[in-house]
């Protein structure tokens, strides 16, 4: 093993993070080569540097202008040189200034600067890389994203296992993980909460919330060793008064010293930047200190430096830029209430569906899901598409995923009703 994995190792002795890291996890860590280097030399180097593969000219990128013709606003630097490998410092506090703002709870708690990946898909791959690993267990609702999978069970290969994501009252499903985290005893687990949930855009009540934390930290407190990963990929478009408002994270970062929280975030459906692929990740536990956090992040560093290298400059720059513009929040709260005008609008139709297509509850997010007979989601996912050109989602057998945040408010009557006709002409 590198030397330097075994400095990073022994930082992070005797800590949950430590209980937690995969093969993988204990053997990366951040060379001090190239990068390293060249980072130190922009600091110092103060009359020539002569370290990054990049072609300059008086102290700026060189570029085609054809390219640079097309940004408004940025230095040649901040579009075309690369980014360090963590993201750039004020992104990353800037990030971090907002996440303490729409999460009070996280007041005086000490925490990881985010850093920044290409997308959240890689903020969860570079996680699963660092924890999850051959028998391992990757604890997740039973409705989810697919690419969960995907990253945890075929590139890691790490064992899933699901739980009733509703209870049969239509709430969160609280004690079926109660009992899947009960019978894994006290052996280390990866827990996955994706709240608003993708497909369902459910998310948790204040009391559930509540109820949550408080299984995690009994389960931390009969010894288990837990990582709670919070994909907060849709976190902010709360909808109703009564959901829990905050990100999951914020009480979980010290809930317990046998609970790693783990929050993966991003401006990709909050700022409305899908293409951008930039996203955050950051850390917390209860009893860890800033020197094993930084031990954790070089480790985190070493995983973006061995896969992207770094993330895109340019959308890196241009979201630092709109984060310090004074029209940022009068803009994002416009977006906000389109789509709880599309919301509102969905759940008013969703309450006239016929028989056979039953609407899970939804409160948040971009979604909601009918559930529907056995078999029947697939065959009326196609009849959707090639007899009305209508495109939705079919989940498994039973289950029809609607994006009603990508059909304009006047045309989600269309939208329904015309699900609706092709159901019933399925069911006849």
């Amino acid at each position: 093993m590198n030397e330097l994995a075994v400095e990073l190792n022994r930082a992070l002795e005797g800590t949950v993070v430590d209980a937690l890291l995969s093969d993988y996890g204990r053997r990366i860590y951040f060379p001090r080569g190239i990068v390293a280097q060249s980072a130190e030399a922009n600091k110092q180097a103060h009359r020539l540097n002569a370290t990054i593969g990049i072609a300059t000219r008086a102290g700026q990128a060189m570029h085609l202008a054809a390219i640079r013709d097309r940004f408004q606003g940025l230095t040649p630097n901040e579009i075309f040189a690369y980014a360090p490998t963590a993201g750039i410092p004020a992104v990353r506090e800037a990030w971090k200034e907002e996440m303490l703002a729409k999460n009070p709870s996280l007041a005086g708690k000490l925490l990881s600067l985010p850093a920044v990946v290409a997308g959240l898909t890689h903020g969860i791959s570079v996680t699963a890389e660092l924890f999850a690993g051959q028998g391992d267990t990757l604890l997740m609702p039973d409705l989810c994203w697919d690419n969960y999978r995907l990253i945890f069970e075929e590139r890691q290969q790490c064992r899933v296992r699901t739980f009733s994501f509703f209870n049969p009252q239509g709430g969160l499903g609280l004690q079926a993980l109660r009992g899947e985290l009960q019978a894994l005893g006290i052996a280390k687990v990866l827990l996955l909460l994706n709240f608003p949930n993708n497909p369902t855009g459910y998310s948790p009540s204040r009391q559930e919330a509540r109820g949550l934390l408080e299984l995690l930290a009994e389960r931390a407190g009969a010894g288990q060793k837990i990582l709670a990963l919070f994909d907060d990929a849709y976190f902010g478009l709360f909808y109703e008064d009564s959901t829990y408002r905050q990100s999951l994270f914020a009480e979980a970062a010290d809930l317990h010293e046998n609970l790693l929280a783990v929050k993966v975030d991003g401006p990709t459906k909050e700022n409305l930047v899908w293409g951008f692929r930039v996203g955050f990740l950051t850390f917390a536990a209860r009893g860890l200190t800033d020197r094993q956090l930084e031990a954790l992040s070089q480790k985190v560093m070493g995983a973006i430096r061995a896969s992207v290298s770094s993330s895109s400059q340019p959308a890196q720059s241009l979201l630092l830029q709109a984060m310090r513009d004074p029209g940022y929040q009068a803009q994002k709260k416009e977006a906000f209430e389109a789509l709880q005008a599309r919301y509102r609008k969905a759940r008013e139709l969703a309450a006239r569906a016929p028989a056979g297509l039953q609407p899970l509850p939804f409160n948040s997010g971009y979604f909601m899901t009918f559930e529907l007979g056995q078999g029947v989601a697939e065959r009326l996912r196609k009849a959707l598409l090639q007899e009305h050109g209508v495109g939705t989602i079919a989940l498994g057998d039973r289950h029809l995923r609607i994006a009603y945040s990508s059909v304009d408010e006047e045309r989600l009557e269309e939208l329904y009703s015309t699900i609706y006709q092709a159901a019933q002409k399925l069911a006849r």
